[in-house]
């Protein structure tokens, strides 16, 4: 097992089918060293264990959160106070940092950087080695 779900978590109120629900975003834990991971370390907020991946190197650092059917997965990272939610992926070596937000059926790939505050949304694509930052918008 690469990480567990502490018992620490942050309560949150989202939108789903069209109504406000509080949930719970708990914070996880490396069970094994990775990368700069060190097994004991403690990293950012997922719902649920779907959110991300026991294979490879994804990870979510610091304040980021991920909720949702998101997923982060491959080797890739979430960061920062960057938000991942509803049906939305990243994956392959993408990384999603800073405020970002990537959210709806959006996907992340390649060696692509989502960063700063910029949102990602709709079906919208960035891959290959994109990269949206700043304030940016894209959306489909």
């Amino acid at each position: 097992m690469k990480y567990s779900l502490t018992e620490t978590f942050k309560e949150i109120s989202v939108l789903r089918d069209g109504k406000f629900k509080n949930i719970k975003l708990y914070q996880i834990r490396a069970e094994k060293d990775f990368l700069s991971v060190k097994a004991g370390d403690l990293g950012g907020f997922i719902e649920k264990a779907e959110n991300l991946s026991q294979e490879n190197n994804a990870w979510v650092f610091g304040n980021a959160r991920v909720s949702g059917n998101a997923r982060v997965s491959g080797n890739a990272r979430v960061s920062g106070n960057a938000r991942v939610f509803d049906n939305a992926r990243v994956f392959d070596n993408a990384r999603v940092s800073g405020e970002a937000w990537v959210f709806g059926n959006a996907r992340v790939s390649g060696n692509a950087r989502v960063s700063g505050e910029a949102w990602v949304s709709g079906n919208a694509r960035v891959f290959g080695n994109a990269r949206v930052s700043g304030k940016g918008v894209l959306c489909t």
